[in-house]
């Protein structure tokens, strides 16, 4: 009993701490988005593209439109195709396709759900690097943060080596940074738009894999979420009447 309360305690702890963290992102998205409505971070913004935008030049500019394309909608759902097939047919993984999509798919109808009710208008129209429609928060950082945030979260949780964890993930991290960076580099987006993204990016992420977490645990448990924290709480329940009782005596 003891161990079995242990395994829920430490289960519920992590769950709490995901959705307490998303919580806080939660906060921190609407607080950016209402500066940015208000108009309060064109300093930021202009700041943030005079720095990105010193060493300009055409090397730089095939670089960074280069970059912006491996956060594209093309690219993402050609990879995601790639990874569900992966988890389909190679790792068995039925949760980890389901929330797969659920992340990216939902991410996406987020990112549009988000600029029509932002509807902030782009630095600069272009169709050729997918700057089209409204701006705010940067759809290529959103989405790009959520789908290599769920491959990283997938190699974390896999069978390789140590230093093959640590080498993707830094540089699938980087990745995200740059193709954010592009996105301001570009006139695609004002930073702000950036920044809006990736912490819309990393709420979803996080509200996802803690639900895939809870699911796998809950069915690969003969212990039941539910009933189990019941049990816990009806325990302490009771040491705490006796404890009661005996202080009464």
């Amino acid at each position: 009993m003891v161990k079995e309360n242990t395994k829920i305690g430490i289960t519920l702890l992590l769950l709490l701490s995901g959705l307490a963290i998303a919580g806080l992102f939660i906060v921190l998205f609407t607080e950016l988005a209402e500066e940015v409505m208000s108009q309060e971070f064109g300093i930021f913004d202009s700041f943030i593209i005079k720095l990105i935008l010193v060493n300009q030049s055409p090397t730089m500019d095939a670089l960074m439109v280069f970059i912006t394309e491996l956060g594209s909608v093309w690219f993402l759902g050609t990879l995601s195709i790639v990874v569900i097939l992966v988890l389909w047919f190679k790792g068995r993984d039925k949760w980890g396709v389901l929330f797969f999509i659920i992340a990216v798919g939902g991410g996406g109808l987020l990112t549009t759900l988000l600029k029509h009710l932002y509807a902030r208008e782009r630095p600069s129209i272009n169709e050729e690097i997918d700057a089209v429609g409204f701006s705010f928060p940067s759809g290529h950082s959103m989405g790009s943060l959520i789908f290599y945030g769920f491959v990283i979260f997938l190699i974390v949780r896999g069978r390789q080596k140590e230093w093959v964890k640590w080498t993707v993930s830094i540089s699938l991290v980087v990745l995200v940074m740059l193709i954010g960076t592009s996105r301001i580099y570009l006139g695609a987006h004002f930073p702000s738009d950036v920044a809006a993204g990736y912490i819309a990016g990393i709420i979803w992420l996080l509200l996802c894999l803690t639900a895939l977490e809870w699911i796998i645990w809950q069915s690969g448990s003969r212990i039941r979420p539910v009933k189990g924290l019941r049990k816990m709480l009806q325990s302490g329940l009771r040491l705490a009447k006796e404890k009661t009782n005996r202080t009464k005596v």
